[in-house]
């Protein structure tokens, strides 16, 4: 089993977490802020078996896109998502 924390765009959580939901994926949402423009982000945390993760991260490529953004000087690309995956050693339900 493996634990996906997806840092995404606010904009793209939305979309993203209908789709992985739609596959009967769950996720827990957590609103964070950081990094590149100081933009808002979602943090996504997914535990998903080890034969099901090409799957989420082909969700998550399609909802979760680079884009350009003009910060004030230039056009800089933002990307849609930051991916992290760890292997779980121990899953409950309680």
């Amino acid at each position: 089993m493996k634990l996906v924390i997806a840092i995404v765009q606010d904009e793209n959580a939305p979309k993203l977490i209908k789709s992985l939901t739609a596959k009967e994926y769950r996720t827990t949402k957590l609103s964070s802020t950081g990094g590149f423009l100081k933009s808002g982000n979602t943090t996504l945390l997914i535990g998903v078996e080890d034969d099901k993760m090409d799957e989420v991260v082909d969700i998550i490529k399609a909802e979760c896109k680079y884009k350009k953004i003009d910060n004030g000087k230039e056009e800089v690309d933002v990307c849609g998502a930051n991916i992290f995956i760890l292997d779980a050693e121990d899953y409950r339900k309680i």
